[in-house]
């Protein structure tokens, strides 16, 4: 097989893994790249050109990136990122946080919550690790994070980042350190302790110009608290708002009255699903220095 196979496809399939701590389950949906055709497959109110439960393309290690949703929101919601990377020839594990997903929604100030979340993704990448379904399609050494709001909190806390509570407390994290890049979507911050600069990896930060649930100070966090501001390629989305990086919802979602499905007036949050993949895995092949596999 060519780097510039044209006969990729992306696969869909969903696990259940079970923590080490109080045996708390949680889902994983995995997307990643296949040889069997895909077909336009409706997954609850979601449209998704998948191959659901394909075999993933032997013979060649893929990247893995694992991908952190917002407070009470679902994997579902980065389907036109998840999608394009996996078709390009990345792994991509989304897991819907135990206790803060749309399904089991909590307060996302908790100590469970601002604790349990790093866990979860740590414990993802040695789920997948382990899976003899892709144990041996997974280059380890090119391990990314992608997160959105809190789950942009996860991907720092993960990456070395000290998390305190609302009221100061500290919180109990564990960082990883296979985690060589990460991609931060309208990062929501407020948790982190900005006095110390303790994360050394590459980040693409993107931000929202009409953010009103994480407002710039929270991007200021994060350029305090990497070692060094040069590791950062920032840039603000003009016009876009918070809910701007979700995937565009069917249009019998789209209403008022649900935050998630609008935006600034005169954004067009379809054509900017057109370029938000494509400029994350740009960042991501320089970084990890990848190449794609459907150029």
């Amino acid at each position: 097989m060519t780097m510039a196979d044209k006969n990729i496809f992306t696969a869909h399939r969903q696990l259940e893994i079970t923590g080490k701590d109080n045996n708390f389950p949680f889902p994983v949906l995995i997307q990643y790249p296949t040889h069997v055709p895909s077909i336009t497959t409706s997954i609850g109110p979601y449209q998704m050109d998948v191959s659901v439960d394909a075999d993933i393309i032997t013979g060649q290690r893929f990247p893995l990136v694992i991908l952190s949703h917002g407070n009470n929101g679902s994997p579902f919601f980065y389907r036109t990122i998840s999608t394009w990377l996996a078709q390009k020839g990345f792994i991509v594990a989304l897991p819907a946080h135990y206790g803060n997903n749309s399904n089991a929604p909590s307060a996302p100030g908790t100590v469970e919550n601002l604790t349990l979340r790093p866990r979860h993704m740590s414990l993802v990448i040695d789920h997948i690790l382990a899976d003899p379904s892709f144990a041996d399609s997974i280059d380890t050494s090119k391990i990314a994070v992608i997160g959105h709001s809190i789950g942009a909190y996860t991907a720092l806390a993960l990456a070395g980042g000290q998390a305190k509570t609302e009221d100061g407390a500290p919180v109990a994290i564990f960082p990883d350190s296979r985690i060589k890049a990460m991609v931060l979507l309208a990062p929501a911050t407020v948790w982190l302790n900005d006095s110390g600069k303790n994360v050394n990896i590459p980040i693409l930060l993107l931000t929202a110009e009409h953010d009103d649930r994480a407002p710039a100070w929270h991007a200021e966090i994060v350029f305090k608290i990497v070692t060094d501001p040069a590791l950062i390629d920032f840039r603000e989305i003009k016009n876009a708002g918070h809910y701007s990086f979700l995937s565009p919802f069917p249009e019998t979602m789209k209403k008022t009255d649900f935050p998630l499905s609008t935006d600034p007036d005169g954004f067009d949050r379809a054509a900017f699903h057109q370029e938000l993949p494509v400029m994350i895995l740009d960042f991501l092949k320089e970084k990890l220095d990848v190449s794609t596999i459907n150029e």
